[in-house]
């Protein structure tokens, strides 16, 4: 059991096939913190509306924040776009987690940070919600077809890799939209007076310096299984469950392997 200060996840989207539930439940097993900030999209609630899907592990899911709760972890559940209905409850308290529409989280050291699903700062959901729309079905078609190529590597006996995500990567119209979008939310937490900002929305996780602020994504848990942990010690990881070089990495480590691959 690794123990942490706090734990960031976002974009669980849990009502969704490409939900990888189980790996996250073997990830709350085995990572106990203080705080965990649920940083939005935690339901997809777009997809359940177009047809339900909830098996049981998605449930487990649930319950097993709840429990965490009920033994004294904080847990504070920032609504993302897809989960936005949850945005009419903000500064309620349910079953012993907050929900907030923005939160600020002091670290170890004194910096504070600005913690925000992201979404506002991107011009398809917030002005063309219609195109946000198709842009899911063509993602959850790359979902689709990620699920099959992992099948195979696994009767190969081969790790884990999200097709999707390499792929989504590659296209420099998408690698653009993610130095914008990282642009856009370290001057919003400049506005807050914050020394950083941690965030979800565009399942990249990522740890960089933007000019004078720290930007860290948590990235999804439905190509990347990936999240945010802060140490006792005030040092923030990226933790890649289930990557085949070990289940935590320093975020100096995951950008050294991002830039060779």
């Amino acid at each position: 059991m690794r123990r942490y200060r706090a734990i960031f996840i976002s974009d669980l989207h849990l009502g969704t096939r490409a939900c990888q539930a189980e790996a996250f439940i073997d990830f709350l097993r085995c990572h106990e913190a203080s705080q965990f900030y649920l940083i939005g999209d935690i339901i997809d609630f777009w997809r359940i509306k177009r047809g339900i899907y909830w098996p049981q592990s998605h449930n487990d899911v649930l319950q097993k924040l709840l429990r965490k709760a009920r033994k004294g972890t904080e847990l504070i559940y920032i609504p993302g776009n897809h989960d936005e209905a949850m945005r009419d409850y903000c500064g309620s308290r349910f079953g012993g987690i907050t929900i907030q529409r923005k939160a600020v989280h002091e670290g170890a050291d004194g910096r504070r940070y600005l913690i925000m699903h992201g979404d506002e700062f991107d011009v398809v959901v917030r002005y063309a919600k219609w195109l946000a729309l198709f842009g899911d079905w063509s993602y959850a078609l790359a979902l689709w077809a990620n699920t099959h190529f992992n099948a195979v590597r696994r009767w190969l006996g081969m790790p884990y890799w999200s097709l999707s995500a390499y792929l989504k990567h590659r296209v420099k119209r998408a690698v653009n939209y993610i130095g914008e979008f990282e642009a856009a939310l370290a001057q919003e937490a400049r506005r807050h007076g914050a020394q950083g900002v941690i965030c979800g929305h565009i399942h990249h996780a990522a740890m960089r310096q933007v000019g004078e602020i720290v930007y860290v994504n948590t990235g999804d848990w439905v190509e990347s299984r990936t999240a945010v942990a802060e140490t006792e010690e005030g040092a923030f990881e990226i933790i890649r469950w289930g990557h085949p070089r070990g289940i935590s990495m320093s975020a100096s480590r995951v950008e050294e392997l991002e830039a060779a691959a």
